[in-house]
């Protein structure tokens, strides 16, 4: 008896590893992320003009515009760039990329709304596309990625950061291609490893396992990293997540390929290069970034050597550095120094100050314009008003797809959800730990694409569960079940919130008391 059960042991294998499921992008994935591209360029550029303060920029836009504009007007040389050098602008607080795509509108356009909105509007489109291949990307699927396109199109705060000259659009794009680039990596290395297997290569490559090539889905990820990081610092957190998240999937990779030192594989084989990419790339880019600044001699603080500025500081010791070396580094603490002192118990405080827990269900949206007291037809008073404000349909999700989401990875294994998790998290956890901070809903825009692609994903699963409905047939042309139908009437609410709150949105001239009807929580207000 023991005998037959030794033999019958011996007999099952351990499941031997899959290669990554590919479906072949098709006629039906270009037909709609075409069409889903035309609408997102339609609703960042329509009226995208209209709310102005007498023809000068509104919100913060009154900090970033005339910087640009300023770089628009030194910008004499094509490689270099411009660089802000008027004194009046006191400490510029933000690298200068974003500042510098900006400068591009305005070159166009001149100093007017559609100059400095320009290059934010089509960042925005983009920002709603490349949403929608990270879904494709993930899924394998082109009904998953039209239900992460249409969500994208109509959330607001993604709508509104695409309709105002900020530097949020401009980190936001490069961050969320640099998911999508990540993505691509996972699926080459896996493929790669996939391959080795097969071909027996994985046992003849020794204890360390094989050496998986030049990876350029990799290198794009931190190019994009550092354009993202050229735009704000708040790009560290995604080169630190996602440089763990790139190490950490090699890691797991080597082991399920039986590798036999998978730790020691990966640290040799793997981590070099991804420190090479995710580290070293952005942190040359984020230097070159600054090209300008080394090249003018009006930017800020660039003498502050020779000046004396830096020798009665608190880095005296950047005296023994060569001037340009130091008033870099000297501009840099300085930043650092007002960013870290702008804490609410220092005694900053905004009227439209958020913490990071109030942006996981939109409780606290920003005014971004505001025009009161207009007289509408029939004597109604009547007002202008442009919120940044998230779609409810889509934000009061945050919470309840995030938890689905670890179950999905922990109880069922379902590793589509691992990047979108990641992203989230280098957008959110980081602002947890400084929560003294003065904060604004804005900083929560890197939040929502990823929070859209979770959602997407548990749509494609809801939609092939259920039991059929009969009586649809007729009417959709096929038997639809009861989870697509679900999927219709929640993204139909989603359109229909979107649709509702456009008023804020837009900046719509409406009666003051169908305002009041939009404000449905006190913080709104």
């Amino acid at each position: 008896m023991t005998s037959k059960i030794t033999s019958v042991s011996s007999a099952v294998k351990t499941p031997a590893p899959t290669a990554p499921i590919t479906v072949p992008w098709t006629r039906r994935d270009t037909v709609t992320t075409v069409v889903i591209g035309i609408i997102a360029l339609f609703t960042r550029f329509v009226g995208v003009t209209t709310a102005d303060s007498k023809g000068t920029p509104v919100f913060d836009e009154k900090h970033y515009a005339p910087q640009a504009w300023d770089i628009a007007r030194s910008w004499f040389n094509p490689v270099l760039g411009g660089i802000e050098s008027n004194p009046g602008y006191g400490l510029v607080v933000h690298p200068p990329l974003g500042k510098q795509l900006a400068a591009l509108g305005e070159m166009l356009f001149g100093y007017t709304p559609l100059g400095w909105r320009f290059v934010a509007a089509l960042f925005g489109a983009a920002v709603v596309v490349f949403t929608m291949l990270l879904a494709r990307r993930l899924s394998q699927s082109w009904v998953v990625a039209l239900f992460a396109g249409i969500l994208a199109l109509v959330d607001g705060v993604l709508l509104v950061i695409g309709r105002f000259g900020m530097l949020d659009v401009f980190i936001l794009l490069p961050i969320v291609m640099a998911a999508w680039t990540l993505a691509g990596d996972m699926r080459q290395v896996h493929q790669r490893l996939h391959d080795a297997y097969v071909s027996g290569r994985i046992a003849e490559s020794g204890p360390f396992g094989p050496r998986l090539g030049f990876r350029w889905w990799r290198f794009a990820t931190g190019v994009l990293l550092g354009l993202a990081l050229s735009v704000k610092w708040s790009g560290l957190y995604y080169i630190a997540f996602f440089g763990l998240l790139s190490s950490f999937y090699d890691l797991w990779l080597r082991r399920r390929y039986g590798v036999a030192k998978p730790v020691a594989g990966t640290l040799l084989r793997d981590v070099p290069s991804a420190l090479a990419s995710i580290v070293l790339i952005p942190a040359v880019l984020y230097v070159w970034s600054w090209r300008a600044w080394f090249a003018s001699e009006t930017s800020v603080y660039r003498h502050s050597l020779s000046d004396g500025t830096i020798e009665g500081s608190d880095w005296s010791w950047l005296t023994q550095l060569p001037e340009p070396v130091a008033g870099w580094f000297y501009y840099h603490f300085s930043v650092l120094r007002f960013h870290s002192e702008l804490t609410s118990s220092g005694g900053h405080s905004h009227p439209w100050d958020s913490k990071p827990w109030s942006w996981l269900v939109a409780s606290r949206p920003i005014l971004y314009y505001s025009s009161t007291g207009i007289e509408c037809a029939g004597g109604q008073e009547c007002r202008r008003m442009i919120y940044l404000f998230g779609t409810p349909a889509i934000w009061w999700l945050t919470m309840p797809i995030l938890l689905w989401a670890i179950w999905a990875w922990i109880s069922r294994g379902d590793r589509r959800v691992i990047l979108p998790l990641i992203a989230f998290a280098a957008g959110f956890l980081p602002w947890l730990a400084a929560f003294d901070r003065q904060m604004y809903f804005f900083y929560a825009a890197p939040l929502v694409p990823f929070t859209i692609v979770l959602i997407a994903l548990a749509l494609g699963n809801l939609a092939g569960r259920g039991k059929p409905l009969p009586p649809l047939r007729k009417l959709a042309g096929y038997s639809m079940t009861s989870g697509q139908l679900a999927v219709i009437g929640y993204l139909a609410v989603a359109v229909g919130m979107f649709l509702y709150f456009s008023p804020i949105l837009y900046g719509f001239v409406i009666p003051d008391s169908y305002f009041s009807q939009l404000m449905w929580l006190p913080s709104w207000k």
